[in-house]
């Protein structure tokens, strides 16, 4: 295959579709993550409102999806996915894994990362008359946000690791195209095209991680 004609016709189609399962995963993804995480740093047994049952029921949950590898995941909710997107194939269909694989994952980045906030700041924030909601979004959130970012950072890196994957199982983007187009039919540089677009999008993630990360601590 020429390299115009991959660069035309495939590859720019295949980077668009993983961008697409880039995006939209990670936020559905971070914003169940952080309902999921402050779920759990709140009813914690020394959370703002302590629920063990709550806790230790939501906590079980969100292990049992981070212990899944994700290509078994993905076969697994075939048909979660088939009734939410009417379709198991394709890039759309595709969000549904990626999004509930990496939900757990981004919960328990982000509830580590509350955790680290010094209670003496939460302590303080209640002697003044906080609520629970003003804790949690303006002392908790505020102070740990560079580090959620931090691991948002990380949790991106490893959905473009799942789109990879996905492409695989005929979700489209470049996992697909390495599979189709390089492995099947022997064609080493487009698996070198599609190994090199991979590195530069973790490249520019990780890039602009950094930089929200300094800019916010």
């Amino acid at each position: 295959m020429a390299l115009s004609d991959f660069l035309s016709n495939i590859f720019i189609e295949a980077l668009l579709q993983t961008l697409y399962m880039i995006i939209v995963p990670t936020i559905a993804a971070t914003i169940l993550g952080f309902i999921l995480a402050i779920i759990l740093v709140v009813t914690a047994p020394n959370g703002l409102k302590p629920n063990n049952s709550v806790y230790n029921v939501l906590g079980f949950i969100v292990n049992v999806f981070r212990s899944f590898p994700f290509m078994i995941l993905i076969v697994a909710l075939i048909p979660v996915t088939r009734v939410i997107v009417g379709s198991a194939i394709g890039e759309t269909a595709a969000i549904v894994p990626i999004t509930i694989g990496a939900a757990p994952f981004i919960a328990r980045v982000i509830e580590s990362a509350l955790n680290e906030v010094d209670k003496g700041l939460i302590e303080a924030a209640k002697s003044f008359g906080a609520t629970k909601r003003q804790i949690i979004s303006k002392v908790m959130i505020k102070e740990a946000l560079p580090s959620i970012i931090s691991g948002i950072t990380l949790s991106v890196i490893s959905i473009l690791g799942y789109t990879a994957m996905a492409g695989v199982v005929g979700a489209g983007g470049l996992g697909n195209v390495a599979l189709v187009y390089g492995h099947q039919q022997f064609d080493t540089p487009v698996i070198v095209y599609t190994v090199i677009a991979l590195i530069i999008l973790v490249q520019i993630i990780q890039g602009i991680g950094n930089i929200l990360y300094k800019k916010l601590r």
